[in-house]
């Protein structure tokens, strides 16, 4: 990993999409800081366009998408998207499974939950869970004393016994049936909401994050920007993003917003006349 401030100029200046976790990145100690959130609005009035990657739940992604300035949002680790036209006040939802799929599976996460509770002392379903449509997720320490990583990979194999998907963020464990993960969603919102592959976009896009969950994402994009907690996450990733900031959450992701927005404002470097 290279130091953010390290990143070309020319690179940051080429970016017009910005895909972002949400939790421990944008947030700082459970909270959303006022510059955070002044940073997206700095971007999105760039002209770059903000999408959270997060593992967050529908009820919360419904506000996001309505509330925050961003171009939309994907979910529960990628079991939707949501993207709101405030212009036709009409919100756009895409699902990775059909509601009878995701009821099957609620009966098989029910099990995996008492599985966890009966065999994981301190561990707890998370509060947002009544929110969630599609994953079950684990607390391990947002709001309940932080469990060593011996427990969290506890975790992690009851729902690999079970046949479920299980990724770790920097509080929860989510697991989930079904053949996706942030960065599936993430390529079906972009085809649909941008119009393109996101392949073809890998120059102009960059994700910035902070845990094992957002590993996908720094494997597939170029661009990519931890910020500065990452290094608490290293012994659990295989796949790195390229830069790393040298502030934690919110404060990294204003430094990386800052980076974008000063390389738009310095001087490029011109072609040579042949």
């Amino acid at each position: 990993m290279q130091a953010l401030a390290a990143m070309p100029l020319t690179v940051a200046a080429a970016v017009r999409v910005v895909l972002t976790d949400i939790d421990d990145t944008l947030t700082t100690e459970g909270r959303l800081p006022a510059d955070a959130y002044a940073a997206l609005e700095r971007l999105e009035q760039a002209g770059i366009q903000v999408v959270p990657i997060t593992g967050r739940p529908a009820g919360w992604c419904d506000h996001i998408a309505r509330m925050w300035p961003v171009r939309a949002v994907v979910g529960e680790n990628g079991a939707f998207y949501y993207a709101y036209d405030r212009q036709a006040r009409r919100m756009t939802t895409h699902y990775w499974t059909d509601a009878a799929s995701r009821q099957a599976s609620r009966k098989q996460l029910d099990a995996i939950r008492d599985r966890v509770l009966a065999e994981v002392p301190g561990s707890a379903v998370a509060s947002d869970q009544d929110y969630r449509v599609a994953d079950l997720a684990i607390d391990f320490c947002e709001d309940v004393p932080a469990l060593p990583d011996s427990a969290v990979s506890k975790i992690v194999q009851i729902f690999h016994d079970a046949g479920a998907q299980a990724k770790v963020s920097s509080i929860h464990v989510n697991g989930w049936f079904g053949d996706y993960d942030k960065l599936t969603m993430t390529r079906t919102m972009f085809q649909r909401e941008f119009g393109a592959d996101v392949a073809s976009a890998l120059d102009s896009t960059l994700f910035i994050g902070d845990s094992p969950n957002d590993e996908p994402m720094f494997a597939y994009f170029p661009i990519s920007v931890g910020v500065a907690n990452i290094q608490a996450q290293l012994h659990r990733l295989t796949h790195r993003p390229a830069f790393v900031a040298a502030f934690h959450g919110g404060a990294g992701f204003v430094e990386m917003a800052n980076r974008l927005l000063a390389a738009r404002q310095a001087p490029q470097p011109h072609a040579q006349p042949a």
